[in-house]
């Protein structure tokens, strides 16, 4: 315990009083022959703070000389089609540079910091903030010869894993209008599959890059945890947090990644991962097969908890189990696996997201290593304070600080528990994946849902995403890389699309041993070689 004095300076504002209502707080007591020397600690304490909330913030500064922001602008209506942009730019490297993604556009989830780049996280919660740095994967994209182009539209504050939740509007399915787009990264699926941007980063928490890749019939990959730096961006629970490549291919896939993963050693989620230049070569390694569509001697397990979700269509679980026999046309072995624990998994991810995500956003994911945007933090604090603020959060907003709340007073303990339990999940894909080299299950459930009536209620609201995380959500605390890719089409059941002719896609997971990207990838490659999906 450090302690400058046990004298407080003349004139301290730390009153008994104020020390009977910390008390209180805490449901405690003291002596009252100990108050005064309490009190004078609190008081020391208190200087303490003051002066060091009275000194300049470190924070990693952009190269603006070298990646200067133009055309910073809102995006017109004519050019925004499907409602995914919620930011457009033009930033890129001023030098020639001939790097990984010379010639490739890039659009960012927003929640992704961008130096003089409004942020507006699909919300109007907190509202008016422009970040001051650039995140660790913008100024790698830019170093590799990338042009960032704009930010993609983000679900309300990343809590909703279907697309009509951001303040700037519904993000509209490519694939048909009037249906979701999946969440929370929806801008980013939407723009990927329209062509509007040749691959974009978003975020995953619990599902929420493989969610809008599946539903928008592009690929997706939740990396092992901490492979890319998360260094600048909004977090909802650090545990869980991941960025994750968005492409139309698997190749392209890799070839992103190639670009920006690898620990800045600032993020202490990225300390496990390799530096950036000893990362393997993702790309390099699919182009320089020489049999590509060769999966003699690979083992692939199909989860069969994963097939008995309550929600699960049997079309999708038909269609989904004629993907799995593709790849022994391919040379592989293909099993079922029973994990199950796995539907407890959805349980486990929520004790940890709602407590976890609550106590993110009251004080900043306390116990982390790494660049915490306090003045971010700082708005969600006010934004609580505020009944007005308070009436704009989206229900899931609210719920996850109602949770949290009633969490910390009736089961202080749900956390601990909880982040034991990922644990023991995570031993048992383990224990299943020395037997096998990937595991599959469907990515989602059900094709996207039709967009819910304007007057919907909160319960309405989230009856649309019932059971949409079941075989996603895992992933994002047992930390493995999961790769989602587009395996066929589906009529809906549902919605305006009904009797129309429209399809929706429907995708696959493959889920590898953490660090093992290039297994998920050379599976996943070979498959989409060897198979046209949108024919399926």
């Amino acid at each position: 315990m450090s302690v400058f004095s046990v004298e407080p300076k003349t004139g301290s504002t730390v009153t008994t009083k104020i020390l009977d209502d910390v008390c209180s707080s805490l449901g405690v007591k003291l002596k009252h022959e100990e108050k005064e020397d309490y009190r004078k600690l609190l008081a020391v304490f208190d200087e303490s703070a003051k002066e060091l909330m009275q000194m300049e913030d470190y924070a990693p500064q952009p190269d603006l000389s070298r990646f200067p922001r133009t055309n910073i602008r809102p995006p017109s209506k004519d050019n925004n089609t499907h409602g995914a942009w919620a930011w457009r730019c033009s930033i890129k490297d001023t030098r020639p540079n001939n790097g990984l993604l010379a010639g490739k556009t890039v659009c960012l989830k927003d929640m992704i910091s961008v130096a003089g780049v409004p942020m507006l996280m699909g919300t109007e919660f907190v509202a008016g903030y422009t970040p001051s740095i650039d995140a660790t994967v913008v100024t790698r994209i830019l170093e590799a010869g990338g042009e960032v182009t704009g930010k993609a539209v983000c679900e309300n504050l990343c809590h909703s894993a279907t697309s009509h939740s951001s303040s700037t509007g519904t993000v509209e399915n490519p694939h048909g209008r009037g249906y979701s787009a999946g969440g929370s990264s929806s801008g980013s699926g939407a723009l990927v599959s329209l062509g509007d941007a040749d691959m974009s980063i978003g975020a995953d928490q619990g599902g929420s890059v493989r969610i809008p890749a599946t539903n928008c019939g592009i690929v997706g990959l939740k990396p092992t945890h901490g492979l890319i730096p998360y260094t600048g961006c909004g977090s909802n629970e650090p545990t869980n947090d991941h960025l994750g490549p968005m492409t139309r291919t698997v190749l392209d896939n890799a070839l992103l990644l190639q670009a920006i993963a690898g620990t800045d050693n600032i993020d202490d989620r990225s300390y496990g991962a390799p530096l950036p230049d000893r990362i393997p070569k993702y790309f390099d390694m699919l182009t320089t097969q020489d049999k590509p569509q060769d999966l003699s001697g690979v083992k692939i397990g199909i989860i069969v908890e994963s097939l008995q979700v309550a929600v699960l269509d049997p079309r999708v679980k038909e269609l989904f189990l004629q993907a799995a026999n593709g790849f022994e046309k391919l040379g592989a072995t293909v099993q079922e696996v029973s994990i199950p624990i796995h539907s407890k998994g959805p349980n486990i991810w929520t004790g940890v997201s709602k407590v976890g995500g609550y106590l993110t956003k009251m004080y900043g994911a306390p116990g982390r290593r790494g660049h915490t945007m306090y003045d971010l933090n700082s708005l969600f604090l006010e934004a609580l304070r505020s009944p007005s603020q308070w009436d704009k959060a989206y229900v899931a907003t609210k719920n996850i600080y109602l949770n949290g709340a009633y969490a910390a007073q009736h089961y202080p303990e749900l956390l601990a528990r909880a982040t034991n339990l990922s644990r023991k999940l995570r031993d048992a894909y383990n224990d299943a994946l020395r037997q096998y080299d990937v595991l599959l299950t469907p990515t989602l459930p059900y094709v996207a849902t039709s967009h819910p009536q304007p007057d919907a209620t909160p319960l309405d609201l989230i009856k649309k995403q019932v059971g949409l995380t079941s075989n996603t959500c895992q992933f994002n605390q047992t930390g493995h890389p999961v790769l989602a890719m587009p395996i066929g089409l589906l009529l809906p059941t549902e919605g305006p699309g009904v009797g129309t002719g429209v399809k929706l896609p429907v995708g696959m997971q493959v889920i590898g041993r953490w660090w093992d990207e290039e297994k998920v990838f050379k599976v996943g490659y070979a498959w989409e070689l060897s198979n046209d999906w949108r024919a399926m």
